[in-house]
Formats: C-alpha cells, sequence, structure tokens
C-alpha cells in the first residue's frame, strides 16, 4: 500500500485545486479510474461535473473530448463514421468524440434510446463497430456522463441496461458558503484549470490499477456482497435488483477503496460505504412503491440494516 497512497495524495491535490469542497465526489471518481468503470453525475447545472471530468483528464495527462446530447444527434456523430476518400478511391474511418481516454457525455439523457445506445459497445467491450469494423478505445477509457435530476421535458429515461454500464452514480451538490467564497476568490483572476498540470502518467495509473485487483477479499466478504445484491432481488418494493454486473461493481470498487485507505483487505465498512452509490441506480421501483414515495436509497439502506454484518476471522 506504500506505492498507492503517495499517487493517489497527488491526484486528491491536484484536482481539489479545481474541485473544492467535494472530497467524497472525487474519491468516488478515483475509485472509478481505478476499477476502469464508468461514472453516472447525477445533479444540477453548474455544480463543476464538466470541471471534474477536464481536472481528471489534465492530471493524468489524458485527452479529453466532451459530446453535449441533444435530441437531434445521430449514433454517428457519437462513434464516427466512414468516408469515401476520392483520393485513394476507398472508404476511410473518420473517429467520433467518443475516441478520447476521457469522455464527458453532457445531458446524456437529451438524445434520443438509439443514439445512447451507441455508447453501449464502447462503455463495455471497450471497442466500436462500424460498418462491420471493429475500433479499440484508448487507454485508460473513462465515461462520465451528467443528467439533471430535476428537469424532465425533452428527455428520455436511460434504459437499465445503460444505466447498468455505469460503475458508480454520485452526486456533486452544493457547496458551503465558505467554500463558495474561495471559489470566488479562486476565479478573480483566472480559472484554476488554467494552472492545472500533471501530476500521473498512464504508467504510473496502469500500476494502480493491477495493485487495486491484488487486494484481498475474504470469502465472508464476498458472501456479504451477494447477500445484498440478491436481496435486492427479492425485496416487496423492487420490481427490478441489481445484476451480475452490480455484484461486481460492489466488489471491485470495495477493493480500490481499501487501497485508497492504506489497506491490502476490504472490510465490511467498505461494503456499506459503497452498495447505495454502485447498486440504487440499478434498481427498478416497483410503481406501488413509488406511489408511496419510497425511492431506491431508502431500499438500500433497510437492507443494510437488515443483513448481518460477517465478523472477522483471521486471514490464512
Amino acid at each position: 500500500m506504500e506505492q498507492i497512497n503517495p499517487l493517489t495524495d497527488r491526484l486528491f491535490e491536484n484536482v481539489g485545486k479545481v474541485i473544492l469542497g467535494k472530497r467524497d465526489a472525487l474519491q468516488k471518481t478515483i475509485l472509478a479510474l481505478l476499477v476502469q468503470g464508468h461514472v453516472l453525475i447525477e445533479d444540477v447545472p453548474g455544480v463543476g461535473k464538466t470541471m471534474l471530468a477536464r481536472s481528471i483528464a489534465r492530471s493524468i495527462g489524458c485527452s479529453f473530448k466532451r459530446i453535449q446530447f441533444t435530441p437531434d444527434m445521430l449514433p454517428s456523430d457519437v462513434t464516427g463514421v466512414s468516408v469515401f476518400n476520392q483520393r485513394d478511391r476507398e472508404f476511410e474511418f473518420r473517429e467520433g468524440p467518443i475516441f478520447a481516454q476521457i469522455v464527458l457525455v453532457d445531458e446524456i439523457n437529451r438524445a434520443t434510446p438509439k443514439t445512447q445506445s451507441a455508447l453501449l459497445e464502447a462503455m463495455e467491450e471497450r471497442q466500436v463497430t462500424v460498418d462491420g469494423k471493429t475500433y479499440k478505445m484508448p487507454k485508460p477509457f473513462l465515461v462520465m456522463a451528467t443528467q439533471n435530476p430535476i428537469e424532465y421535458e425533452g428527455t428520455f429515461p436511460l434504459p437499465e441496461a445503460q444505466l447498468d454500464r455505469f460503475v458508480l452514480r454520485i452526486r456533486l451538490g452544493y457547496v458551503s458558503k465558505e467554500e463558495e467564497i474561495n471559489i470566488l476568490s479562486a476565479q478573480q483572476f483566472k480559472h484554476p484549470l488554467e494552472g492545472l498540470g500533471q501530476v500521473l502518467s498512464h504508467e504510473e495509473l496502469v500500476q494502480l490499477q493491477e495493485v487495486v485487483k491484488d487486494i484481498y477479499v475474504d470469502r465472508s466478504i464476498k458472501e456479504y456482497i451477494i447477500s445484498i445484491v440478491d436481496a435486492t432481488r427479492n425485496h416487496p418494493d423492487v420490481y427490478l435488483g441489481a445484476s451480475p454486473r452490480g455484484s461486481l461493481a460492489l466488489y471491485k470498487t470495495s477493493q480500490a477503496l481499501a487501497a485508497l485507505l492504506g489497506r491490502d483487505y476490504v472490510i465490511p465498512d467498505d461494503i456499506k460505504l459503497l452498495t447505495e452509490p454502485t447498486l440504487a441506480h440499478r434498481l427498478i421501483i416497483s410503481p406501488a412503491a413509488r406511489m408511496k414515495n419510497i425511492d431506491a436509497e431508502e431500499v438500500i439502506a433497510e437492507i443494510l440494516d437488515s443483513i448481518p454484518v460477517p465478523g472477522t476471522r483471521v486471514r490464512a
């Protein structure tokens, strides 16, 4: 663990120059980066969603592209298109904005389901197929999608298959009064992002991702994860529970969190802390429960209270 903390501390400190007072959201974004997952940011405009993505990209020296989803967008506007080159007398592929290491998909629920589906293959298989040819995505590859939870007019709710691709859902929220004063002072002459440099190389990031995979997870912790996920599938207020992809998301992010906190093993508190951000967006609440204003967060909290926490055991 001695090798991971100095590197992640540098990343926290660097991005913290731009994103003030949001350490929890920043931590979850870094967890997704360490497990090579994608992040759904659900929040109102103006709280720093774009700045978070750009700051992460600059800090690790990655290419960054932003896609503004609108109802008139086509899948080819995202993935790219084959164009006939008259000089060479053959078709050549022109990459779309999805071909970047850090991709910010702004207001993902404003595009039609057909355009939203253009992201599915890229997010899961790390590749894009156009005209029968497959093109690999760059490494690392992280999609950060945003959506406004308040405004529903002219939007297309994400289908379950799309939501299931996101390893975490986070919310930034408003900052405190003191932190907002600090933001005003920090941006008086120029934006802090302009002076942000790279603090982590691609090689170091790959090293961190490999370290996370070696974090020990006891069988009792694995059974605890499965018990939680299985409870979402059998809860009376849930129409559709979390998938095995949700189990994997909770498993991998708990390993990353343990590493960030300086441990080489996962404890139940790691699972409890990450259950809501990894599973809540995967649940479909039944119509009867929605009429009672029951949401996924309440269901997760009830499940965590009802399932016994595994005891400690000597590691062999």
